[in-house]
Parts: C-alpha cells; sequence; structure tokens
C-alpha cells in the first residue's frame, strides 16, 4: 500500500522493516511475518533505504528499483506495506528521522517496534542520536537458530541499565540467504529462483539489474541530469511520473525499467524556451508540424526523445515513442506509451482538476478508458486555454474509442 493511502492513525502495533532491498528476498519476509504473528502486529511497513550512512552511493541500487522489487515483494500480504519516506527524503538518511517521521503519522497510542539484525545491535550506540532512538521505540533484535546470544545478552542488558528503552529478541527459521549473494549469481548468470519471490525475480530479469551495473548507474546519472536542468517543481514533478509509471508497469505487467527510463527523460527538455526548442528541431533538421509550430508547448515531447537517444543513447523504440508522445498521444499507442500519457497527468503531485480522481481510479482498472477520459479532459482544457487541439490526440481518443467500442462487442 501507497503512502499516500496508508493511514497510520487507528494502528495501534506498527513494525518498521528497514533495508536497502537490494534486493528484497525471502529472508526479510520471513522475518517480517514471524515478528507478526509474534508479537500480534497489525501493520508491517517496509522501509527502502534512501542513502543509508553506512554506504556510499554507487554501492545500492537506484531507489526506485528497490522500492518497486519491495512493492512487488509484499503485495500478497496485506498486512505489509512499502514506505517512501526514505527513498523521497534528500541526503543521508538516517532511523531517528524516519521514526520521528513515521510517528507523526501515527496516533498517540500507536506502539512502534523496530526489527534489526542481532549484529545491528552491538552497533546502535554509534547510531545517529541513539539515547533519543532508543526512547521512541521498542527494538525487536532478530537472530537465526545456532546464534550465541550470550554476548549479545550481556550488550542489551548494559543498554538497558544505561538507557530507556525496550529490545526483545526473536530466533526466526534459518534462511541462508543474502542480497549480495543474489546479486552475485544473477551477475554471474546463475538463477535466484526460490531465493526470492517470483515477481521480484521476473522484475530483475526484465530491468537487467545485477547483470551489468549499467542500468542503475544509468537511472542514478538520468536523475541528476533532469534534477540540474528542471525547476524543483518541475523535478518533483518528474519523481511522482516514475512512481507512477512504475505502479502502473507493475500492475499491466509492463517493463518496468522502460517506464523507470522513460518517466525520467519525459520533461528532460522542459527548461527550453519556445525559441530554444525551435532551434534544437532546426539544428537536427526536424521539421515541426504546423500546428507543434504554432503551440511549441507540446514540443517538449519531441525534443525530450531526441536528447534521450542524443545525451544517453537511449535506442529503444518504446521508451522513445512513450517520450515523444505523451503530450499528443497517437493512434496505436503502445501499452509503455498509454502509462507514460496517464502517469504524467495523474502522478499524487498534480494539480487538482475535476476528473483527476476518476482518471486515477480507472487507471488500475480499465487502461483504455482513463486514456479515454483523460484525453478528452486534454482536448477540453486545450480548447478552454483557445489552444489548437493536435490532430495526433483526436486520432488517439478516436482509436481508443474503437478499441473500447471492439471490446464491448466481444464482451456480448
Amino acid at each position: 500500500m501507497r503512502d499516500d493511502i496508508l493511514n497510520l492513525r487507528n494502528t495501534k502495533r506498527i513494525a518498521i522493516m528497514g533495508g536497502t532491498f537490494d534486493p528484497i528476498h525471502y529472508g526479510h519476509l520471513v522475518t517480517a511475518e514471524a515478528v507478526r504473528h509474534e508479537y500480534n502486529i497489525e501493520r508491517v511497513l517496509f522501509v527502502p533505504a534512501g542513502q543509508p550512512a553506512y554506504k556510499k552511493a554507487e554501492q545500492v541500487s537506484h531507489s526506485e528499483h528497490r522500492y518497486l522489487m519491495t512493492v512487488l515483494a509484499t503485495a500478497a500480504n496485506p498486512a505489509f506495506h512499502v514506505s517512501r519516506t526514505e527513498i523521497d527524503r534528500e541526503g543521508v538518511t538516517y532511523t531517528i528521522d524516519t521514526i520521528k517521521q513515521l510517528k507523526r503519522l501515527c496516533g498517540k497510542d500507536t506502539k512502534i517496534y523496530f526489527i534489526t539484525g542481532a549484529d545491528a545491535v552491538h552497533q546502535i550506540l554509534s547510531w545517529k542520536k541513539s539515547e533519543e532512538l532508543l526512547k521512541l521505540c521498542s527494538f525487536i533484535a532478530v537472530t537465526r537458530p545456532g546464534y550465541n546470544t550470550q554476548t549479545l545478552r550481556e550488550h542489551v542488558a548494559s543498554i538497558k541499565q544505561k538507557y530507556e528503552t525496550r529490545l526483545h529478541f526473536l530466533e526466526v527459521p534459518a534462511l541462508a540467504i543474502s542480497s549480495s549473494d543474489i546479486r552475485k549469481r544473477v551477475g554471474a548468470g546463475k538463477p535466484a529462483t526460490y531465493l526470492l519471490p517470483a515477481e521480484v525475480e521476473r522484475y530483475i530479469l526484465k530491468t537487467g539489474l545485477y547483470q551489468h551495473e549499467g542500468t542503475s548507474v544509468l537511472l542514478a546519472g538520468i536523475e541528476a541530469h533532469v534534477k540540474a536542468r528542471l525547476t524543483e517543481s518541475r523535478y518533483l514533478h518528474t519523481k511522482g511520473v516514475v512512481a507512477e509509471a512504475q505502479r502502473l508497469a507493475a500492475h499491466y505487467g509492463a517493463d518496468a525499467g522502460k517506464a523507470a527510463l522513460a518517466a525520467w527523460l519525459h520533461d528532460s527538455t522542459r527548461y527550453f524556451t519556445n525559441a530554444e526548442a525551435k532551434r534544437f528541431c532546426k539544428e537536427r533538421d526536424v521539421k515541426p508540424d504546423a500546428v507543434m509550430k504554432r503551440n511549441p508547448r507540446l514540443l517538449h515531447g519531441q525534443t525530450a526523445a531526441m536528447a534521450a537517444e542524443e545525451t544517453f543513447g537511449i535506442k529503444d523504440a518504446d521508451v522513445l515513442a512513450a517520450i515523444r508522445f505523451h503530450t499528443t498521444g497517437r493512434a496505436g499507442m503502445g501499452l509503455l506509451e498509454k502509462i507514460i500519457f496517464i502517469a504524467d497527468m495523474i502522478e499524487l503531485g498534480r494539480e487538482a482538476f475535476p476528473e483527476l480522481a476518476d482518471i486515477r481510479a480507472l487507471a488500475y482498472t480499465d487502461l483504455d478508458l482513463a486514456m479515454e477520459l483523460g484525453l478528452e479532459c486534454g482536448m477540453a482544457y486545450a480548447a478552454a486555454q483557445h489552444d489548437e487541439v493536435h490532430g495526433l490526440s483526436a486520432e488517439a481518443l478516436a482509436d481508443i474509442r474503437g478499441i473500447r467500442s471492439r471490446k464491448t462487442e466481444d464482451d456480448k
């Protein structure tokens, strides 16, 4: 469940499961379920790390990859939820900041448990504001069968004597699985089957994650490029489109890696002035059609697609089409094109308009119906602004209506 619809006010007992989740695997899930059962937890909140203090940025995959894998892994358990709290926070992330932020979302009577590995307990006093942190929530130190707890118990006893804290022990089934081993296996071309949920393995294979280091480096480079050039509001919008596009991709079985690329780049040339956009096209001997010449606002999809190919070497036809036609749509749109078009329209930061709630709801039930309503709204808005409606939009709407009409006939 997403942060925007996750209401923690009425939750009495919540457990926080943090980690890089690079990737999430069955060891994480078994631990979370064991804690949920043993401590009568209502909700386990998985919090993928943003930029952990103990790791350099290049040591972890892009946050959107790790977030989406965690969503895929936990979707089948109604007690499991995923939070973007850390990955949306700028800079290095610390546990104390996360707990404080989550406590503001919870009711005053909510009891918070923080799940940690037994080994981490030995380092807990070196964490940022550890004394304050120990008072904010209860800790569950998870051990595996055969773990020598004597030293750990002595360390915990000394902490309890000095600080007002509650620390519990829980032994969970031994699963000799580690994220680093999975990354190595995938990188060596070996299967990770039965080490992690099938949905996560499919995501890794689809995106090429861990098969080579280029994927995460490329996404990180694109994000830095976009952030340096766009206004803050446009950058935040782009982040919202990335998150929404990946959720839609997961929902409809599309390639989440392609969705991330297209979403990050769809507005990458919005910083161009109208004159710059026209000059950009002229330098490449690209002639915008008459409508785009009269309304350069529509042109940024074209220029962004060209820039994606030139600057980042993007050659994938699906990705380039999704970027190029996100401003107008077109007849015969593919799944990725529809996902980017709708994600751009419904991302959580989008300024409200009358049909927004309906389009958001339809996006996850009937993508073509969402497209139809979205195109109608876009064309009506253009007309209200006395802007010319592009012929591609009219063709896209007619095509979508035709698709829906044929579906209706087939259902009879």
